[in-house]
């Protein structure tokens, strides 16, 4: 039996919690829902400690319910992590390697940048520490000195 929240569809995209998780899943290459369910949360999570203000609340509005509850009940972290320690701390908290949580963080934020937008994803990059645009499936631009 499905949960409220999975079939709520998201507020901008229209998109179901199943139908985001179902291209997770395949675009992760994971061999259950529940995998893909199971890395969505801890990414989520993590992204939650990540965001604050303005782009926190409208990458909320772009998510299905369920995985903006995810998102917006983590309380964001006064000293954001970069982009590839951020992959290490989701890593120790799944007890994965740097490697998979490389590829599991990869497959979520992708599905979620795609959710977002173009803009929308300009203004959390611009907002995270360096190292997330490879995390969300985009070149990361480094400015000339």
């Amino acid at each position: 039996m499905r949960s409220l929240h999975e079939s709520t569809r998201a507020a901008t995209t229209g998109v179901t919690f199943d139908q985001m998780l179902e291209k997770i899943r395949y675009e992760g290459a994971y061999p259950t829902r529940e995998r893909a369910e199971s890395v969505t949360k801890a990414v989520l999570s993590g992204l939650g400690r990540q965001l604050t203000g303005d782009e926190r609340v409208d990458l909320a509005a772009h998510l299905p319910s369920a995985a903006a509850h995810i998102l917006t009940t983590e309380i964001p972290d006064p000293h954001p992590l970069t982009g590839w320690e951020f992959v290490k701390d989701l890593a120790a908290r799944t007890g994965g390697t740097p490697a998979t949580a490389r590829w599991d963080t990869g497959a979520v934020l992708a599905t979620v940048g795609q959710l977002a937008g173009p803009g929308l994803l300009d203004r959390i990059l611009a907002q995270l520490p360096t190292g997330y645009a490879l995390l969300f499936a985009r070149a990361e631009l480094i400015q000339a000195a």
